[in-house]
């Protein structure tokens, strides 16, 4: 396949850069929502026909984007991996000739699921070929100092959580049994202490295969509690919240004959805060904490050059948790903190935006 893309890449690439010029489409979450009320064929179909045109824009943009990064980024072998990934998702949705009745829009829905399966190990790839591209740079360079790369980061992940949110609402919509008071892949009802005990679980697991231990973690909060939102993004920042406090306190206690403090999570109105007494962050990582190119763990390239994202799953290491959970939050208008105390612990302050009747566009 990636033969192929190559040979066919000079004209793809002229063809993804006009579409990269149209001007993007922002779809409201209330419009989402009312819509997805009622996922009859006749909304299906006109949910198909926006994303024919929606999605070969966002995708080519990302792809154009990724042909003409600074410091060498765009040559990264990862790199040039997730650029082979967005022509060929743009040429499948180019292939796609106009969506007329519900069979068009039965295969067109096959197609974008399988596009969105295709990039699922973006993040993790991306992050590795920023991890190669640190292990080439000087290491005077002070990171932060690299605004080209962490604003274009932000950008490309943004528009990923876009484009995977259209994708997502409209496959989810299909389902002719979805659970009890969903719209897709929007929860009208989310508990944020059930979503935050289903993470824990997960992260728990993964320090425990790491460690052959892990700390405890207690969650407050009312079960009862619910507002609107998207269980997996909120899954996401929890998971990446809460791996980070375990990593924290389970090195921190390893070699005690103290019993290691457990993690608390907190969960009010609009708010979780995830603390730990982990040791805290160094104040000089502390303004890092957002880059993409800073970890508190070591790289994970430093003990083998051929380390797969797509298959291993680490404690800590490429950098992107931080900042990938807070676009996570702020993609609803919502907002991560870092409050930290060196030698004692640190606190996660996560702010959730209520999905309600927001008729602003998401990204």
């Amino acid at each position: 396949m990636a033969a192929t893309i190559k040979k066919a890449s000079k004209d793809l690439i002229d063809e993804a850069r006009r579409w990269a010029a149209k001007k993007q489409t922002g779809v409201s979450l209330r419009y989402m929502t009312e819509f997805g009320s009622r996922p009859t064929p006749r909304n299906l179909l006109i949910s198909a026909q926006f994303l024919h045109k929606e999605l070969p824009i966002r995708i080519a943009r990302r792809a154009v984007e990724l042909e003409s990064l600074p410091y060498g980024l765009s040559l990264k072998p990862a790199v040039l991996k997730v650029r082979d990934w967005y022509l060929e998702s743009f040429r499948d949705v180019r292939s796609i000739p106009e969506i007329k009745d519900n069979n068009d829009e039965l295969d067109f829905t096959q197609m974008i699921k399988m596009i969105k399966v295709r990039h699922n190990n973006v993040v993790p790839m991306m992050a590795l070929g920023v991890q190669q591209l640190k292990k080439d740079l000087n290491p005077k360079i002070v990171y932060e100092d690299l605004d080209e790369i962490h604003q274009f980061l932000d950008r490309f992940y943004m528009s990923r959580i876009g484009i995977r949110m259209l994708i997502g609402q409209h496959v989810a919509l299909h389902d002719p049994d979805p659970p009890p008071d969903c719209v897709g892949c929007i929860h009208t009802k989310m508990s944020p202490v059930e979503v935050a005990r289903n993470a824990s679980e997960d992260a728990r697991a993964i320090c425990l295969r790491e460690y052959g231990s892990a700390p405890d973690i207690n969650i407050y909060g009312d079960p009862k509690f619910t507002f609107p939102y998207v269980p997996t993004h909120l899954h996401l920042m929890v998971f990446e919240l809460v791996k980070n406090s375990l990593r924290a306190v389970q090195e921190q206690y390893m070699d005690s004959d103290k019993v290691a403090p457990p993690v608390r999570i907190i969960v009010a109105d609009g708010l979780e805060d995830v603390s730990d007494e982990g040791g805290g962050i160094a104040r000089s990582g502390l303004s890092k904490i957002f880059t993409y190119l800073y970890s508190t763990a070591k790289n994970p390239l430093d003990d083998q050059s051929d380390v797969d994202p797509e298959t291993a799953t680490t404690m800590a290491g490429y950098g992107y948790g931080l900042p990938i959970s807070r676009l996570y939050a702020m993609y609803f208008g919502g907002d991560l903190q870092i409050i930290s105390m060196e030698g004692y612990g640190t606190d996660a302050y996560l702010h959730l935006w209520r999905l309600g009747d927001s008729q602003e566009p998401l990204p």
